[in-house]
């Protein structure tokens, strides 16, 4: 009993340290206040339910990140439905990006990537994440990361460039 006691320790200090960026990586998917507070909250549930069962405590960030996505995509699968993100929400989870970029809108392209894209771009730059790291989230090899990372950062190259040119036209 007494592992099971370090590891719920170590558990609520995972969760403490990263609360931010669970709370970020679950509106990723779902871009709603409410959506993203209860997938955390259900996360932490299903955390603490399965904590138990965890072989390496240094993988404990991605096992707990894992569970957020996995919880997000479950909420999207019920749901099925298309959430449109406005200006507060969009500010919380790219905060300052107007101010830094006042001619190209880019929280509007990163928003209009695909998941598969955007979901691994916010993990490497908002979130810091190595490669390998998003791999264990995600459940995917770290080649197919890097190939979606390059692909994404494409797209939004295109996205940006494409508002620009139109931006010059007016």
């Amino acid at each position: 009993m007494r592992g099971g006691r370090k590891l719920e320790k170590l558990l609520i200090q995972c969760i403490t340290e990263n609360q931010d960026s669970a709370y970020r990586l679950a509106y990723s998917y779902v871009r709603n206040k409410e959506d993203a507070l209860d997938i955390v909250q259900d996360a932490i549930h299903k955390a603490f339910l399965s904590v138990e069962k965890l072989k390496q405590t240094g993988s404990l960030k991605s096992w707990f990140f894992r569970i957020i996505v996995t919880t997000s995509l479950d909420l999207i699968r019920k749901q099925k439905k298309v959430q449109v993100m406005d200006d507060e929400n969009l500010e919380f989870i790219l905060p300052g990006s107007h101010d830094h970029y006042p001619n190209l809108d880019l929280a509007q392209s990163l928003d209009d990537l695909p998941d598969k894209y955007r979901i691994i771009i916010i993990l490497r730059f908002f979130e810091d994440m190595k490669i390998d790291e998003i791999a264990e989230v995600l459940h995917e090899n770290v080649s197919t990361v890097k190939t979606r990372l390059y692909q994404g950062l494409q797209r939004l190259r295109v996205n940006l460039s494409e508002e620009d040119q139109e931006e010059a036209q007016r």
